[in-house]
């Protein structure tokens, strides 16, 4: 197709911050993993689709299928979407009861 631009499951875009392969990224509206790591002003791809293995708040349970939202302040997942503060990243797709560590999350792209 001569208009399509990138397959968009991979995303470049300027880190923020400094930044380690693995972690979450929030530009805007749009979430990833990162990559790789970058510097503060570095080109930085991020993965936009996929299971990933995501750092959770502990106390947070999540069921198979329940939302998961990004809270960018402490750079982990949860439960919450803090009146609309926290964005909607993905679905669960394992369970993780509190307290627990990680949760596998499919990002919604």
């Amino acid at each position: 197709m001569k208009n399509c631009a990138q397959p968009g499951d991979r995303i470049n875009v300027t880190a923020a911050a400094t930044t380690a392969a693995g972690d979450g990224v929030l530009v805007g509206s749009l979430f990833g993993i990162a990559f790789g790591d970058a510097e503060s002003g570095d080109t930085l791809v991020i993965a936009t689709t996929g299971v990933f293995t995501m750092s959770k708040v502990s106390t947070d349970a999540f069921t198979v299928g329940a939302p998961v939202y990004w809270h960018d302040s402490v750079g982990l997942v949860t439960t919450d979407d803090d009146t609309g503060s926290n964005p909607e990243i993905g679905l669960a797709v394992t369970a993780a009861g509190n307290p627990s560590g990680t949760v596998n999350v499919r990002l919604n792209g």
